[in-house]
């Protein structure tokens, strides 16, 4: 009897390691299609992978990540929403496997930040609260993590350059919102430089941010950096192409 319990449990033990192993396996492709530039193909590689393990927490990271990236490629505001949300459920599961975890609350401020920007004023300040919250946790978690800089910079922007509605929006829902400034967007942007020097979405970012901070040298500097960049991600070349526009602007 005592040899088969072990032999079961040593059979049971083996089916979970290759399980496992195949798991990994996944979500090592998952990110290879991203860095072919596959998202698409990536999203439902971390569909695949969560229907063995509902809660791999980097499935759940990727998956959010992407359906931010590929909803923000929509044409139309009902099918960026629908991709926003998706973005929003996988970090919400995420936050629940690991509440502490730097990329779950990374890609929580994102998915957020992203619906902000096409929603109307009241959403939007309702949402910018909490993509405040969640890049600063992500930041908290993980000192490093660039990108968490990076939404902490698109905050600070977007929060200095909310019109009148906005603004009475966040006095009548919060009694105000806390201050955003450009001058602190850029150190958040110019940090997110420092920390990953290859994230092309920052440099524009941080182009727009100079410019309205009526620094446009800088801004030239920033864009001219830019255009030597590797595109990495599949949003990249258009990036590139949108500051090669803004700089030839500039000059």
């Amino acid at each position: 009897m005592i040899k088969r319990i072990l032999a079961i449990s040593f059979l049971l033990s083996a089916v979970l390691f290759v399980k496992a192993q195949s798991v990994d396996e996944m979500v090592e492709q998952a990110r290879q299609l991203e860095l072919q530039m596959k998202e698409s193909d990536a999203l439902e590689k971390d569909k695949d992978i969560l229907k063995i393990q509902p809660n791999e927490i980097r499935a759940l990271n990727q998956a959010s990540q992407m359906c931010s990236r590929i909803g923000n490629r929509q044409k139309d505001k009902s099918s960026k929403a629908s991709y926003f949300n998706q973005a929003k459920s996988f970090a919400e599961q995420a936050l629940k496997v690991n509440p502490s975890n730097a990329d779950a609350n990374l890609a929580m401020a994102v998915a957020m930040g992203r619906m902000a920007l096409i929603s109307g004023a009241k959403e939007k300040v309702a949402s910018s609260k909490d993509v405040k919250k969640y890049a600063e946790l992500a930041i908290k978690f993980n000192p490093n993590l660039a990108q968490a800089y990076h939404v902490l910079g698109k905050w600070n922007y977007e929060v200095a350059n909310l019109n009148v509605f906005e603004r009475g929006a966040a006095k009548m829902l919060f009694g105000g919102l806390p201050d955003g400034s450009l001058k602190n967007a850029i150190a958040n942007y110019e940090k997110c430089r420092q920390l990953d020097p290859s994230f092309l979405l920052n440099y524009i970012e941080l182009a727009r941010a100079y410019k309205a901070d009526d620094q446009q040298e800088k801004a030239i500097e920033v864009l001219k950096k830019a255009l030597t960049l590797r595109p990495i991600y599949q949003d990249d070349p258009g990036i590139k192409a949108d500051c090669k526009k803004m700089l030839d602007d500039l000059q």
